[in-house]
């Protein structure tokens, strides 16, 4: 039986699964006020990007559903920078940390996915 070598687009899917999973952890903590808001930007901001990531999967050319997966990780990167601002303190900064940390993990595997579609 040959090696099975997981393909990095479902591997960039679990991650933002996983991403997900953290993040609705971490926007139950924001204030009553920003529930609504901020933390439901967020919260569609993560959704869209499994959204994407799904779409690019099964797209023939992906270029362009790359891209746009890009856009919404650069918007949920400023929104959680946003959150964790020392001004707001909507999210503790050990948090902010780690989520930052998923979000850049995700960064360098879309950068992989895009150097493999331009090859």
């Amino acid at each position: 039986m040959a090696d099975y070598k997981p393909r990095t687009e479902l591997m960039i899917k679990q991650k933002i699964e996983d991403m997900i999973v953290y993040g609705n952890i971490c926007l139950k903590q924001f204030p009553k006020t920003e529930r609504y808001a901020m933390a439901a930007d967020i919260r569609r901001c993560m959704y869209e990007l499994l959204a994407l990531v799904v779409a690019a999967n099964k797209r023939y050319f992906k270029k362009n559903t790359l891209q746009e997966i890009d856009v919404e990780l650069d918007k949920l990167r400023t929104f959680i920078r946003l959150a964790a601002n020392k001004n707001l303190k909507y999210l503790p900064v050990e948090k902010y940390g780690n989520w930052a940390a998923m979000l850049d993990e995700i960064g360098k595997m879309l950068g992989g996915w895009f150097k493999s579609i331009n090859q």
